[in-house]
């Protein structure tokens, strides 16, 4: 099987390094001296330090084109403000093939409320057999074949079906999903939720806190979902529940790592460049919000997480707002 992976940060090089034990596999990075420097190196010392490419994996930085026709299966590993462009290119050259991404959030707009991926895919690149790859995983984790289990989310069966040939084995298990909004909304908002979580953290507010914000956090994303034409169960799957745990108690989730930044007295901006790497929740927060505003759906977490990312409250005063709401039924908001 031959499989393209266009984009080479953490998650897109440690998926380049699961397909290559089976399969042929090409990285493809937008800057050509990047890409030349990487096939020389073999290592990816930016975005995923200590695991190297494996002969399999062909580094690429050649213009998307003609040769993207003669891929089985191409994988849009780029973060969400690239999508659109990426899939407008996609269009000419793989109608009728599988293609998914690895993004994970709501394209950001000055104008809309956001879309999720497989919204924006409708709209620039209709004709493509698109999906999504979401669920628990860390990057690091993957490119060590360490066990995890991820979710193929596609109306289309073909794209399903490219997916778990290409990534299910011995350490990469993959279930299949036909509710890609269930399995894009867990993934997006997960994010924002992890940052309260660390910000939790990092005020030292105790287990309980954390849990009862994990729980109270998973209504919230499940609300947006089914608002969005999602399955319910969905939520309590690999990429709600699981994703959820995972991202909100990881030592390596970098949003996680963003609330615990601020926690401790830091500026977002400190925050954020400590990292090294695109925290999406930082991004996903502000639109998450609006789409949610849009359809009617409270949110209060998500709000507290964006009036901290704007300046607009502590982290203390961020937690009293949320512990300050008035009492009502566990099953409605």
């Amino acid at each position: 099987m031959k499989i393209a992976v266009l984009g080479a940060g953490a998650f897109g090089t440690a998926m380049a390094i699961a397909a290559s034990d089976r399969h042929d596999v090409t990285l493809w990075l937008r800057d050509a001296q990047q890409a030349a420097a990487l096939s020389r190196s073999r290592l990816n010392d930016r975005y995923l330090p200590g695991h190297a490419l494996p002969a399999q994996v062909r580094v690429s930085g050649a213009l998307l084109g003609p040769w993207l026709s003669t891929q089985d299966l191409v994988v849009v590993a780029t973060p969400m403000a690239a999508l659109r462009g990426i899939l407008h290119t996609l269009q000419d050259w793989c109608a009728e093939r599988p293609v998914a991404w690895l993004c994970k959030g709501f394209e950001h707009s000055t104008q809309e409320a956001g879309y999720l991926a497989h919204e924006v895919q409708a709209q620039v690149a209709p004709r493509l057999l698109g999906g999504a790859l979401s669920g628990p995983s860390f990057a690091q984790e993957v490119a060590a074949r360490q066990p995890t289990a991820l979710v193929a989310a596609s109306v289309h069966t073909a794209c399903q079906e490219a997916l778990v040939q290409a990534f299910h084995g011995p350490a990469l298990r993959l279930y299949v999903n036909d509710d890609i909004a269930g399995v894009e909304v867990g993934g997006a908002v997960k994010n924002v939720l992890a940052i309260a979580a660390g910000l939790c953290d990092g005020l030292q507010l105790g287990l309980n806190a954390r849990a009862a914000l994990i729980t109270r956090g998973l209504a919230e994303i499940t609300r947006l979902g089914v608002a969005l034409g999602a399955r319910t169960d969905t939520f309590m799957g690999l990429s709600g529940l699981g994703d959820v745990v995972l991202t909100t108690t990881g030592d390596l989730s970098r949003n996680r790592r963003v609330g615990m930044a601020l926690a401790s007295g830091m500026s977002l901006e400190q925050a954020v460049a400590s990292l090294g790497h695109v925290a999406e929740g930082v991004y996903t927060a502000r639109t998450a919000v609006r789409r949610a505003q849009s359809l009617g759906v409270e949110m209060p977490i998500a709000e507290a997480v964006v009036a901290l990312l704007e300046g607009q409250t502590t982290p203390a005063q961020a937690v009293a707002t949320l512990m300050g709401r008035d009492l009502r039924q566990e099953h409605t908001t």
